[in-house]
């Protein structure tokens, strides 16, 4: 199956952001700490956090870290958020 793209995202909180996607869906996801570890590391700084993207229709940070939109669609479909953690 296939997802609609991620077309927006932007920080509204530490470690929170707010995504819609191609199709007009919106939602938050929320990042605990406890699930940042290895490459996700990076993004428990809050400056490095912020510097938030969309690529190729992903949440992407530099240096290659990015979030498939397939689990974050079905969630926010299902509960209008995310939660990793």
């Amino acid at each position: 199956m296939s997802y609609p793209d991620v077309i927006e995202a932007h920080v509204i909180g530490n470690l929170e952001f707010q995504v819609r996607f191609s199709d007009g869906l919106e939602g938050r996801v929320e990042m605990r700490p406890s699930h940042l570890f290895g490459v996700f590391e990076r993004l428990k700084d809050p400056d490095y956090f912020q510097r938030i993207s969309v690529t190729d229709g992903f949440v992407s940070w530099p240096d290659d870290i990015d979030l498939a939109p397939d689990a974050m669609y079905e969630a926010i479909r299902d509960k209008g958020e995310w939660v990793l953690g």
